[in-house]
């Protein structure tokens, strides 16, 4: 209870300062978004009203603390460039970019685990010298630049899908489904020669430890000793590479968006950059910090199950 305790305090704090440098980074920027949202012609009357609108006026400090107060109770401000609210421009587009972040951790953690055991398993074999060759390959090519490809081979050449012809989950859960597919791989594909590379890895070191060898002079059998105690204590680091990767993929969705023109919250993030729309930035930089800290959070907790002794430390 007390590692729970210290995990989630810890988690708490982390949410804090990402929410505290996410606001004070766009406060330190050149450029001031009344200006910006009002152009270089407003009158300076005009946009000294405006700012007192936006309540850019006001002291840092207090700015912040409206702000945080607000976000936690889900108001997330107003557009600069729409003059909407930011939770209802975000409304359509986070589950979008989550269902493409969860089918890419899927995707991940379902074909590296067995592809990495298949590995460990034939170490020194045709196979395992092919998929260690498609591991360092794989490993080199950057996840848009594999979007291109699949936009090009199964889009133009085959004409699996069609690259920009997106089809919303209102429309058709299966169409929507399926369209993410090709850029869940995309994001996923560079991941999963990683995590094959470090779970074979682990595998063949734990295989020569003592416990091992014990357990084979007990009469289990190699796979009976794989299943039993190698792979437990080999996922453990492999567990931390995981968590590690859903920050990645999260960060990947959001170029994977500009390839396959999804409408995710990694296009409007992009906008909104361009336009110093600094509450929807705020907004989504908090939010995909909130994502990746509560996954690290599920991953501790993986960690004590996985191996008691990080809960006695």
């Amino acid at each position: 209870m007390k590692y729970l305790i210290k995990k989630f305090i810890t988690l708490i704090i982390t949410l804090f300062v990402v929410s505290l440098l996410a606001f004070l980074a766009f406060q330190v920027i050149s450029g001031d978004p009344a200006t910006a949202k009002l152009g270089t012609n407003a009158t300076p009357e005009a946009i000294e009203q405006l700012r007192e609108e936006m309540g850019l006026n006001r002291p840092l400090i207090a700015r912040y603390g409206s702000w945080l107060l607000d976000f936690i109770r889900g108001d997330f401000g107003t557009s600069y460039s729409y003059s909407m609210p930011v939770r209802d421009m975000l409304a359509d587009r986070l589950p979008i970019t989550f269902a493409l972040t969860v089918m890419s951790f899927i995707f991940m953690v379902a074909i590296s685990i067995p592809l990495g055991i298949f590995a460990a398993k034939h170490e020194g074999g045709i196979f395992d010298r092919i998929i260690t060759v498609l591991d360092q390959v794989v490993m080199s090519i950057p996840a848009f630049f594999v979007g291109i490809i699949f936009c090009y081979l199964f889009g133009i050449l085959f004409r699996i899908f069609v690259p920009g012809d997106f089809v919303s989950f209102s429309e058709s859960p299966s169409k929507f489904f399926v369209y993410l597919i090709f850029p869940a791989l995309s994001i996923a594909i560079p991941r999963i020669a990683m995590t094959v590379k470090m779970l074979r890895s682990s595998i063949i070191s734990q295989s020569g430890k003592d416990y091992v060898r014990t357990a084979y002079s007990r009469g289990n059998s190699r796979a009976t000793a794989l299943r039993r105690h190698i792979l437990k204590n080999a996922m453990i680091p492999v567990t931390s590479f995981i968590a590690v990767s859903m920050a990645e993929i999260v960060a990947g969705s959001i170029i994977i968006e500009q390839v396959f023109t999804i409408p995710g919250i990694g296009r409007l993030l992009l906008a909104s950059i361009s336009n110093r729309d600094y509450p929807v930035v705020q907004a989504i930089v908090v939010l995909i910090a909130f994502w990746v800290a509560v996954v690290n959070f599920i991953a501790d907790m993986l960690y004590q199950y996985l191996d008691p002794r990080i809960r006695l430390k």
